[in-house]
Formats: structure tokens, sequence, C-alpha cells
């Protein structure tokens, strides 16, 4: 019988393959700490004021000034939507946006200060 001189190299590359997984996994769970220790050791502090939210959550997609970008525009959606729809947009998702971008507190802070935007 005559074995395969290729079977090595296969068994090398899926372990190898194999550690990459677990390494990964290991580095996901890590970034928290990480994120933290960069921070001073405090945990990210999270924004209160709907601007701020805002500023943290929204614009990279819709703009520095919500003017639109990869999102539509939201200087004047307050005009478009009501409250409710904007908070059911934020929580839900809509087109290319995914849903939960903020927690359900921060959201309707939010939704009630884009809400005010005609």
């Amino acid at each position: 019988m005559k074995r395969n001189p290729l079977i090595p190299f296969a068994l090398i590359a899926a372990l190898g393959i194999i550690v990459m997984f677990v390494f990964s996994f290991q580095g996901l769970n890590k970034s928290k700490e990480l994120a933290d220790a960069k921070n001073g050791g405090k945990p990210a502090q999270t924004a209160s004021k709907p601007e701020d939210i805002v500023k943290q959550s929204c614009t990279s997609c819709h703009g520095d000034q919500l003017q639109g970008a990869v999102g539509p525009n939201l200087q004047k959606i307050g005009g478009k939507l009501s409250k409710e729809e904007i908070q059911e947009v934020i929580s839900k998702g809509k087109g290319n946006m995914p849903p939960n971008i903020v927690p359900a507190d921060q959201a309707a802070k939010v939704a009630n200060w884009l809400s005010k935007k005609k």
C-alpha cells in the first residue's frame, strides 16, 4: 500500500485553519477589555444627550450635519415622519439601516430629538 504524500500537508492546513478560528474568537472576546483598557480602565461611556447619541451612532451614515451620505438626509425628518415612526425605524431598521443601532431608551431620546427637526 502506498500512502498519499499530500495527506500530511492537508492535515497541517486543517490544523492551521482550526487554530486560526480559535484565536480569532478569543480576540473577539477580548475586544471589549481592550477598549476598556484604552479608556483608562473605565468602561466606555454611552452618550446621554440626543445630540451626542446621534454624533456617536448616526453621523457615520447620515453625515456630520445629518445632510445624508450612505443614509438619507435627516435634517428635516420631523416634517416627514412622526416621533413614533422615527423610533420604529431606529428600532426595526429600514432599507440599508440595521435594527437596534442604539438601545431602546436612547432610541426614544433620538426619535424625540429628530422629530423636532422640521
